[in-house]
């Protein structure tokens, strides 16, 4: 019995030893190039057993003796190191740019390139184009195939037209969903618009170029119904992922980052006009002076972009914060972009890594200032139809008249237009892991903002006919915007033996509020136009709590009554609509004045969920499914239920595929159906009326009270719905080292949306309503990437994509709907496209021109849209040791332009009063002014050389200030190809509506686009 219980002791003895022995401690630290790594990973391979490394990359581990230790960490190669006996094992990382390149945000997670069931591209920040970006759009312009970007002019902070896969949408807005860090923003404008001074109204500017584009790590495009429908309704025009950079790389220590670049722009085509003395020669009048307009208008401007960052990565999380400035100047006098933003990201782990707090915030100060350029302006046109039709014997004197016409010295020093918008982005989110399969987030964001525009014409200006000589008028336009959002997601994974599955439920609420004033006053006692604007500002200060419950009121005399004298009458809408003269006539310092106000209410409600299933890492399947409610549409139709399911198949990975021929083969599939809401304004289902704003006439009388109807009722109004098939291969060759992407698409959208005319008699000109109808676009698209030369020293690598689109409006049974609206002397009122069944969107309708220039009397249909079927864009990079240099080229092609300006100044070889080109006087070619038609319709086909780009990194010890230090220049829009006779085919005019509908391709009088030249340099220390 002691001898059995003796051997007991030595069996257990001997197993505790060996267990004893068998197992040790490791400890050490993880670094990079440049420091410790906090939070890295370290795992004892094929177990669980693991830990990470704490705030200064220092970990231990108790581990098998003969044990190998697995370390691994975001962004960097992961490396096995067996143990062999040792205690101490320090481990550096090195840096995998093909695992961050691999890695594409999607809505609600991330995936990579080679598990995306749906047409998804990601560009990152190592690829942006350089140069002056003032929007994030910019960026990714030429980059992806289907993708078109086109800047709307040469102006600062211009809007951008952004399409995917072609027009779906007969509406203005065509632009996809933006959603930055995980939070839509809308695409509706949060500057302030400004009014109609009484020579034509302008454009608000891009909403998104609040967001610094130094702060974006990367920006993932959405094209099919596949990856977007799990934003459902706002899904239909392709979804933009923006990710912005966080602190995980700063290391334990911190790391400053300053760069700071100058750009130098000047114009970049001119038009061809007589000088003074040609003026003469050919019988122009002599005024006796001697102005090259185009000179005295156009300027070479130095604008600069400066940016300090700081990251940190302290263990259990990391802090990235920002200061921003930029301003540029544009290359018309009196116009100028300035931003001002800051940013802070901040990642935060709790409760041994289970609980994950996200926070992200932008603050940004927008600061505007716009010369007087309005295609809307009449027959003497703006700013720059003056500078293109001025009499060149003209002295530039603002205080000389040039009647009939417009003297464009009087417009710059007379007019002022200064805009200001403050914005805030943010959110902040908590994810918490019940287990390592079961995590739920909750997801709290915010955009709110604050914009102000006065313009303000002097009383010294000339040329202007509706009473504002010696009166002066101001237009002071004030924008609040408001956005809310609460997410909730529950996400699952779970790896089995041959399969893996990962699945999405959420609810998410958002609401976008808009509200705001516009103010308008005639008759000031001062010329100096920022105490105009002041006054103004002060008379509705002083006024606005005089009354309540009201949507506008005005104080002046008015048209109806003109022997009351000054009133002071206030406009109602509760509990009906009515109308009040107040017996208390405030005091201001201004002869006429009115007031309209808004605020309106949207919300949108939406359950949503999605399916991932991945079998023998080959066979990848997802379904998704969202539900969404919006009070835009009737009580019949509030929700839309959107669904989508996609199949991918890695052929690379089977068998009778050659691993040696293909390191990637993949095959996508997919269909879905997504819906849009964009365009629809407020309260479009509903019977509202409204009172029109109070006008006030060239007599400084106010026009008035008047009610109209803003929209009809329309319990049935519904979701505009878009299908969408899609296949897809992924080629890859060499290890990757060659890639492509071949994908075909076919998207039809049904229950199409329109402002038809409505049935007359009627109170109001247009109704919202469905129509039948099916808008098509198909096509192809093409993506090719190939490293040519890879080595140590020396590398070379191509980018080239193109898409090919058709587009097509079909089973449209409608009336045929002008659109494209013209301006300038004798084209008010004129139309240059049309709205058909058969013809694409932007179809040109225009009278036919024969051999001996003679015009037709009626319109033809053709078969020319302002739409281009191609569009492509070819980048190649190299870099030897520390130096590298890039081009990069974009090209639209099949598409037509417009040229407005040429039809409306340049029309006829002739002169007087006004200048004129010297091709137009030499061809001898005359055709009426006030008669569209297709002699002024012209190929735009272009291929730009966007940027090209040099940089040198300089070599550093790493023992002095800075850490790293890099030198760069850059030349954007260095040449353009183009059989076009105007300055620039690649404009943009969706923001000219003609019975609601807008408008493409048309050029009148577009903002040039200028040549630019930055330097700069990027420090870290």
């Amino acid at each position: 019995m002691k001898i059995t219980f003796l051997k007991s002791l030595l069996v257990l003895g001997a197993f505790l030893c060996f267990g004893y022995i068998q197992a040790q401690e490791v400890s050490g630290t993880v670094s990079d190039a440049s420091g410790p790594l906090p939070g890295a990973s370290v795992l004892e391979k094929g177990t669980t057993n693991g830990t990470q490394t704490d705030f200064d990359g220092n970990y231990t581990l108790t581990a098998e003796e003969g044990a190998v230790l697995i370390v691994s960490y975001i962004g960097y190669k992961t490396q096995e190191v067996a143990i062999n006996g040792r205690t101490l094992i320090n481990v550096t990382l090195e840096e995998d740019a093909q695992a961050l390149e691999e890695v594409v945000i999607i809505g609600y997670g991330t995936t990579t390139v080679k598990d995306a069931t749906g047409s998804v591209s990601s560009v990152t920040s190592e690829d942006f184009n350089g140069g002056i970006i003032s929007s994030p759009e910019q960026l990714i312009q030429g980059k992806t195939a289907g993708v078109q970007i086109s800047q709307a002019s040469g102006e600062p902070g211009a809007g951008i037209t952004l399409r995917i896969r072609g027009a779906g949408s007969v509406r203005g807005n065509n632009s996809p969903l933006f959603v930055i860090d995980g939070v839509p923003v809308s695409n509706e404008s949060v500057s302030a618009s400004g009014g109609d001074l009484g020579a034509g109204s302008s454009g608000a500017k891009n909403p998104l170029n609040f967001l610094n584009p130094n702060d974006i790590e990367s920006m993932s495009v959405l094209k099919d119904a596949s990856a977007t429908a799990i934003y459902g309704s706002r899904g239909a025009n392709g979804v933009v992922v923006i990710t912005t950079k966080s602190g995980k790389g700063g290391g334990t220590s911190g790391q400053w980052g300053f760069s700071s670049t100058l750009n130098i722009a000047t114009v970049a085509n001119k038009y061809d006009l007589l000088s003074s003395d040609e003026f003469i020669e050919r019988g122009g009048a002599d005024l006796g002076g001697s102005t090259d307009w185009q000179e005295y208008l156009f300027r070479t401007t130095a604008s600069t972009d400066n940016n300090l960052s700081y990251s940190q990565n302290y263990g259990s999380g990391n802090v990235r914060a920002t200061f921003g400035y930029s301003k540029q100047f544009g290359i018309i006098e009196n116009t100028d972009f300035e931003r001002i933003s800051g940013r802070i990201n901040l990642t935060q782990r709790f409760f041994d890594n289970k609980l994950t707090l996200n926070a992200q915030g932008t603050v940004s100060r927008i600061n505007d200032r716009a010369p007087f350029i309005s295609r809307t302006s009449g027959s003497t046109g703006d700013l720059l139809a003056a500078t293109y039709y001025s009499n060149p014997t003209l002295n530039a004197n603002p205080n000389i008249g040039a009647d009939p016409d417009r003297n464009p010295a009087n417009l710059l020093t007379y007019y002022d237009d200064n805009s200001g918008t403050d914005r805030f982005l943010g959110n902040v989110s908590l994810n918490y892991s019940f287990t390592d399969e079961l995590s739920a987030k909750i997801n709290f964001g915010l955009d709110t903002s604050e914009s102000t525009r006065g313009q303000v014409v002097s009383p010294n200006i000339l040329g202007f006919t509706n009473g504002v000589i010696g009166n002066g008028r101001a237009v002071v336009s004030n924008l609040d915007t408001d956005s809310k959002l609460m997410e909730l997601t529950i996400n699952y994974n779970k790896e089995f033996e041959n399969s893996k599955l990962d699945a999405l439920v959420g609810y998410s609420f958002q609401d976008f509020n808009r509200s705001g004033q516009n103010l308008v006053g005639q008759g000031y006692s001062t010329t100096d136009m920022n105490q105009i604007i002041s006054v103004t500002e002060q008379a509705y200060e002083d006024t606005r709590n005089l009354a309540s419950n009201y949507q506008g009121y005005g104080i002046g005399t008015f048209n109806d009554l003109p022997g009351n004298g000054d009133q002071f009458r206030i406009l109602g809408l509760t509990p009906n609509i009515n109308s009040t003269t107040s017996s208390s006539l405030p005091n201001i310092p201004i002869t006429a004045f009115s007031v309209d106000t808004f605020d309106f209410t949207d919300e949108l409600q939406s359950f949503f969920g999605r399916l991932n299933y991945t079998l023998h890492d080959k066979y990848l399947f997802t379904g998704t499914v969202r539900a969404d409610g919006s009070s835009k549409f009737g009580d019949n139709n509030k929700y839309g239920i959107f669904p989508s399911a996609a199949f991918a198949w890695k052929l690379n990975q089977e068998d009778f595929v050659n691993e040696d021929t293909f390191s990637t083969l993949k095959l996508r599939a997919s269909w879905g159906i997504t819906g849009n809401q964009d365009g629809l304004g407020y309260g479009a289902y509903l019977n509202r009326t409204r009172w029109d704003g109070l006008g006030i006439g060239s007599n400084s009388q106010l026009s008035a009270p008047a009610t109209r109807e803003v929209a009809f009722a329309n319990p049935d109004l519904k979701w505009e719905s878009t299908t969408q098939y899609g296949l897809g291969f992924d080629f890859g060759f060499n290890n990757d080292r060659f890639t492509a992407n071949l994908d075909f698409y076919r998207k039809e959208t049904n229950d199409i949306l329109l402002n038809l005319p409505a049935v007359q008699p009627a109170t109001s000109p247009f109704v919202f309503q469905n129509i039948d109808g099916t808008i098509v676009n198909q096509g192809v698209e093409l993506g090719i990437d190939y490293d040519l030369i890879a080595t140590d020293d020396f590398n070379w690598n191509a980018n080239f994509n193109i898409s090919y689109n058709q587009n097509e409006l079909t089973n449209y049974e409608g009336p045929n709907i002008q659109a494209g609206n013209l301006y300038g002397q004798g084209l008010t009122g004129t139309t240059s496209q049309v709205l058909t069944d058969g013809k694409p969107l932007y179809t040109y309708e225009l009278r036919l021109v024969d051999e001996n220039f003679q015009v037709e009397t009626d319109p033809s249909i053709l078969d020319k849209s302002a739409l281009p079927k191609v569009v492509s864009g070819l980048s190649t990079s190299m870099n030897y040791k520390n130096w590298d240099a890039s081009l990069f080229f974009s090209g639209q092609f099949g598409f037509y332009v417009y040229n407005n300006t040429a039809n409306a100044l340049f029309a006829a070889p002739q002169i007087g009063s006004r200048n004129n080109l010297r091709s137009v006087l030499d061809n001898n070619i005359s055709l009426s002014a006030t008669n569209p038609s297709t002699f002024f319709l012209e190929k735009g086909d272009f291929v730009r050389l966007q940027t090209a780009s040099i940089g040198y990194n300089v070599p550093l010890s790493g023992e002095g200030t800075f850490k790293t230090m890099r030198l760069s220049a850059v030349g954007q829009n260095l040449f353009l190809l183009t059989g076009y006779s105007g300055l620039d085919p690649e404009v943009s005019t969706s923001d000219i509506p003609s019975n609601g509908f807008p408008s493409a391709s048309i050029d009148y009088l577009s903002y040039p686009r200028p040549v630019t030249f930055s330097v700069g340099f990027n420090v870290t220390f």
